[in-house]
């Protein structure tokens, strides 16, 4: 049986990636506390590495498709928003919320861009960066470890990560509205 068009090995990794969100959740509040950090984490590492491999084979396989396009940044950013809220609920604490109200802004912010942009037909003007990528990786794994908080020095580490994704994160921004600046000023 052959699978329609948009319904490619790529497309099935987002929805799987979509469909995890759930169980996420659950694993955070219902499993144990003893066991809800561990698999509240692994089930966000198997979403970060579906997200990897994504892309990748959507571009390698040529299997790149418009609901992919759509689908695939929804479900990062959602995925991405849900463990940021609920290491700020788990940490209570400024040093976490500071860094996520930052991360979920910038969101907002490049999403609102991105597509002010591509209503201009700029959109490869924002595309996504090098810096994006990196800020992708480091936050990624800042949220893994502070999610999965085994020890302090996991914790610790998360918290490093987290704040040098915070850092790429504003970098970032500002590459987009750089490269986007002579639109974004222009008085017609």
């Amino acid at each position: 049986m052959r699978l329609p068009t948009e319904l490619n090995m790529p497309t099935i990794l987002t929805l799987f990636r979509v469909i995890l969100i759930p169980f996420f959740v659950l694993a955070f509040y219902l499993i144990p506390h003893s066991w809800s950090g561990f698999f509240s984490a692994l089930i966000f590492l198997i979403a970060a590495v579906t997200d990897v491999f994504d892309g990748y084979l959507a571009r390698r396989l040529g299997q790149t498709t418009k609901f992919g396009a759509f689908l695939d940044p929804v479900a990062d950013k959602i995925m991405v928003t849900i463990a940021l809220v609920l290491i700020t609920e788990y940490y209570d604490d400024w040093w976490i919320s500071i860094p996520a109200i930052i991360m979920v802004s910038r969101e907002i912010i490049i999403s609102a861009l991105r597509e002010w942009m591509a209503e201009l037909g700029k959109r490869s003007h924002v595309a996504v960066s090098s810096t994006g990528k990196i800020k992708t990786i480091t936050q990624m794994t800042a949220l893994t470890w502070l999610l999965w908080r085994p020890c302090d020095i996991v914790i610790d580490a998360g918290l490093i990560m987290l704040y040098i994704a915070t850092i790429l994160t504003l970098w970032s921004m500002l590459q987009y509205l750089w490269a986007a600046r002579y639109d974004l000023l222009e008085n017609k």
